[in-house]
């Protein structure tokens, strides 16, 4: 068996042909690693390469990430992302998974394990509680019909925009670099050549769907969501770097909502505290689970 890197394998959630990377090693426990927004799977390859002996690890793309498919109409909810986690571990079959989470991964997989608490045996997040007490003020105070407003406007913009285009992969390249300067160029060039697609007149694009930059407006209420993180009986390990602009839960009051979980902060680190502090993520990871 080639043990170099994963293959590609998928499911269905919702008529939509799912993604996901498979590092093999079947008989070992499963380990979920899902990624954020505007990323892909194979930004876990460094995690997967150091885990994988040990563990079963499944790497999904998102719905309009990476390889899984587009939504025909371009609406992109919490809801669908939840499902689409939900059908995932339905479809492994497993009776418990463990989960590494990032960002929008992060808030998807919490909100999954407040659901079906029995079903994680511990939980990662990495900066993945959506936006903190102080903005979630701001964005409620704007109303919803103002809300509702910007985001019809925002839609119709994407829907005349063509992905970015880029004249090649060194400049897909740079405004990786550009994007996040905690990157190395071995790690910038891996995250570029797996998240681009090349297009037909030679041009690149990054695989996400540009629709994915207006978010949908409705979600669950804020107290709904505090009653998932509340339900949550697994061990949590929540991550936060000083550099990023992710709230840490345990200064802004969020962290008494979780019964099991402590936060560790990275200095020197951003929101892809992961990537930037890696061999200290790696030894932590290690030592929770």
């Amino acid at each position: 068996m080639d043990l170099t890197g994963p293959t590609s394998q998928s499911f269905i959630s919702q008529r939509l042909r799912m993604h996901y990377a498979d590092w093999g090693n079947p008989g070992a426990p499963p380990l979920i690693l899902q990624h954020g927004g505007r990323d892909h799977c194979r930004s876990w390859d460094w995690v997967a390469q150091e885990l994988r002996k040990d563990w079963h690890i499944i790497a999904p793309d998102l719905r309009g990430h990476g390889d899984s498919a587009w939504v025909p109409d371009g609406g992109y909810s919490m809801d669908g992302f939840v499902y689409d986690f939900a059908q995932l571990v339905h479809t492994l079959d497993h009776d418990q998974v463990t989960i590494i989470a990032h960002s929008l991964g992060g808030n998807v997989a919490t909100r999954f394990t407040g659901l079906y608490p029995d079903k994680v045996r511990k939980l990662v997040n990495i900066e993945g509680l959506g936006p903190s007490p102080e903005v979630r003020a701001q964005i409620e105070a704007v109303g919803t019909a103002s809300r509702m407003r910007d985001w019809i406007e925002g839609k119709r913009k994407a829907a005349g925009r063509q992905p970015r285009r880029y004249p090649s992969l060194e400049a897909a390249f740079a405004r990786m670099k550009e994007e996040n300067g905690f990157l190395s160029d071995e790690q910038a060039s891996h995250l570029t050549l797996h998240g681009a697609i090349r297009n037909e007149d030679g041009t690149y694009s990054w695989k996400f769907d540009p629709y994915l930059n207006v978010w949908a407006v409705g979600d669950i209420p804020y107290s709904e969501q505090e009653k998932l993180w509340q339900a949550i009986t697994c061990p949590m390990l929540m991550l936060y770097g000083t550099d990023s602009f992710a709230s840490n839960p345990e200064r802004d009051g969020r962290l008494k909502d979780f019964s099991t979980a402590r936060v560790i902060e990275y200095q020197d680190a951003g929101h892809w505290l992961h990537h930037d502090q890696f061999e200290r993520f790696v030894a932590d990871v290690r030592g929770f689970l």
